[in-house]
C-alpha cells in the first residue's frame, strides 16, 4: 500500500489557503507602495512578481514571495557571436549603472520598512516578515534583450549582478508564467497541481530526515515537471495521483539514467534557457532524488 491516499496527495495538490494568499499580496502591495513613495534616481521602473508565488505553485508554510524590481531606463545585451554594437544600433549606454539601481532600491526599503526589517543578500534585497505579510525578496534587475539575426529580433528578459563576485544572472520570469500557463491549460490544470505534490513530498522528506540535498530545489522541481509530456497527465482519466506519480518517478528516474542522454534536452519553464546546465544541480541529483521519493512513497 501507498504511503499517501489519493485524498491525501490530493490535499497537497491544493494552493495556498486565502489567509496565506492574503499575506502574499499584501508583500507585493508593500513593496509598491514603498517605491511610489520615494523616488528613485532612475525614475523608470516596474515591479511583478515572480517566483512559486507569482506562478501559483506555492505551497502552504512555504510562501515566501519574490517581487522583482526591474529597471527599464536602459538594458543589458546579447548579440550573436560575430556581431558588433555598432551593427545593431547600441551606441548610446546609459551612465546609470546596475550597481547605483540596486543601491537605489535599497536605500527606498530601509526608509519605509526601517533598517531592522531590511536585509541586503547576495542576490536580492529580504525584507522581514511579519504578521501581516510573509517574507518578501526584492530583486533588482535591469531589463536584457538576447539579440538574434537583426537588431529587430530579440528575446527580453532580466538580468542582474550578484554582490559576492559578480556573477551574472539572466532570467526570463515573463515567459515563465506564460509557459506556466498554457502547460496548465493543456494538462487539465494538473500541471500546477503536481508541481505542489512534489514540492510538498520535498519538503516532508527533509523534514522527517528521509532524504536532504541542497541542490534539489523548488525551481528545479517546477522545471522538471515542466518538461513532463502533457499526455502522461492522462487527463482523460479519473486523477489517481498515486498512479500519475508512479509513472511520473520512474519517467525522471529512466530519463537520468548514467546511459541516457534524454536529460540535455530538458529546458527551463521559460524555454529560453537549459534546465540542466549552468546550474547547481546534476543528472545524478534528479535520478537519486526520484529513487528516494519512489522509496519514501512506499511504491513497489
Amino acid at each position: 500500500m501507498a504511503k499517501f491516499t489519493n485524498e491525501q496527495l490530493a490535499a497537497m495538490a491544493r494552493p495556498a489557503s486565502v489567509t496565506e494568499e492574503q499575506k502574499l499580496e499584501n508583500a507585493e502591495n508593500a513593496v509598491k507602495n514603498a517605491l511610489s513613495n520615494y523616488t528613485l534616481a532612475s525614475g523608470e521602473y516596474e515591479v511583478f512578481g515572480q517566483g512559486s508565488y507569482a506562478n501559483n505553485t506555492n505551497i502552504r508554510n512555504n510562501s515566501d514571495i519574490d517581487i522583482n524590481v526591474c529597471y527599464t531606463g536602459g538594458f543589458y545585451f546579447r548579440l550573436p557571436s560575430g556581431k558588433t554594437r555598432e551593427e545593431y544600433g547600441l551606441t548610446n549606454p546609459t551612465t546609470y549603472s546596475y550597481a547605483q539601481f540596486k543601491n537605489d532600491v535599497e536605500k527606498i526599503l530601509v526608509a519605509h520598512f526601517g533598517r531592522n526589517n531590511v536585509v541586503r543578500k547576495n542576490k536580492c534585497i529580504h525584507i522581514k516578515e511579519n504578521t501581516y505579510r510573509v517574507e518578501i525578496d526584492v530583486v533588482p534587475t535591469w531589463k536584457f534583450r538576447r539579440y538574434g539575426a537583426d537588431r529587430y529580433t530579440y528575446i527580453e528578459g532580466v538580468k542582474l549582478y550578484a554582490d559576492n563576485n559578480g556573477e551574472e544572472i539572466v532570467n526570463f520570469p515573463k515567459q515563465h508564467l506564460k509557459n506556466g500557463v498554457s502547460k496548465n491549460d493543456n494538462t487539465s490544470r494538473r500541471f500546477k497541481r503536481l508541481v505542489r505534490i512534489v514540492k510538498n513530498l520535498h519538503v516532508r522528506m527533509e523534514d522527517e530526515g528521509y532524504y536532504k540535498n541542497a541542490n534539489i530545489t523548488s525551481f528545479l522541481l517546477e522545471c522538471l515537471t515542466y518538461n513532463y509530456p502533457d499526455g502522461n497527465f492522462h487527463v482523460d482519466q479519473e486523477c489517481d495521483w498515486n498512479n500519475i506519480l508512479r509513472e511520473y518517478i520512474y519517467y525522471f528516474w529512466s530519463k537520468t539514467k548514467e546511459d541516457s542522454q534524454e536529460w540535455t534536452k530538458w529546458l527551463e519553464v521559460s524555454e529560453c534557457l537549459p534546465l540542466m546546465y549552468g546550474h547547481k544541480w546534476s543528472r545524478q541529483d534528479v535520478n537519486t532524488f526520484m529513487h528516494k521519493l519512489w522509496n519514501y512513497l512506499e511504491y513497489k
